[in-house]
């Protein structure tokens, strides 16, 4: 006795057998052809129905919809005074069509949420560490400055050729010093000449007085004034105008 193999697709819902009845015929989803649409998914029903398969309800309700859609787009326009042209008449596809890119999207979604899950599935990660019970002092009690300078040197090596830090200066003089003697001097002298502020200054002062002007205008402490590219900067109280 011969056997025959029988293939039929299954489809989530009539929405899924129409947006793959539509991609199958390469069809423009805004101007379905409704007539042959019916035909193709009316043509699937009844291959279920041979097969002695279960048609669901959602599927009969769906075939109704294109029969009275099909039935609507047969019977003739009627063009009303106040209608200028037939596109103002209602298209008795709208409504399907609506359904279809919405139930589009969702469906792009549900596949997309699918792929990471996937993805996820065989993904393995580490638990986060608990650090609480390292005493923070007994961990940095091996740190110094030496080894902090050997260290600094061994990374500038594979940077930069023959660089080498012998010292590490610590900082002498600093924004918060020079933001001070900034408000003192402007409490006695209604402007400031920056020539004049860094004249008996070494080169990391006049940096460190530069920086500090910057963050007091920034505070709203003072004003900076320059007439020209290059020339020198007067410095106001911040009640003074410009």
């Amino acid at each position: 006795m011969d056997k025959y193999r029988i293939n039929i697709k299954t489809y989530e819902g009539p929405m899924d057998l129409l947006l793959d009845l539509i991609k199958q015929n390469e069809i423009d989803i805004y101007d379905i052809p409704i007539a042959k649409i019916t035909e193709q998914f009316l043509d699937y029903l009844k291959t279920i129905e041979k097969l002695n398969l279960e048609i669901t309800s959602d599927f009969i309700l769906m075939a109704a919809t294109l029969i009275e859609i099909k039935s609507k787009m047969l019977l003739p326009k009627q063009v009303y005074e106040d209608e200028e042209n037939e596109d103002d008449i209602a298209d008795p596809r709208a409504e399907l069509v609506q359904k279809l890119l919405e139930y589009e999207k969702f469906k792009k979604i549900s596949n997309d949420l699918k792929e990471s899950l996937d993805y996820e599935s065989k993904a393995f990660y580490k638990l986060q560490e608990d650090f609480s019970s390292i005493d923070e002092k007994d961990f940095l009690k091996n740190l110094n400055l030496n080894n902090l300078l050997k260290t600094f040197n061994n990374i500038m090596e594979k940077h930069i050729n023959k660089f080498e830090v012998s010292e590490i200066i610590q900082e002498s003089f600093s924004t918060e010093e020079a933001i001070k003697i900034l408000k003192s001097m402007l409490e006695e002298n209604k402007k400031i000449s920056f020539l004049d502020l860094i004249k008996k200054s070494n080169k990391a002062e006049i940096i460190t007085y530069f920086l500090s002007i910057l963050e007091a205008m920034k505070m709203g402490i003072l004003y900076a004034k320059q007439n020209k590219d290059f020339d020198d900067i007067i410095l106001l109280r911040r009640t003074d105008e410009l």
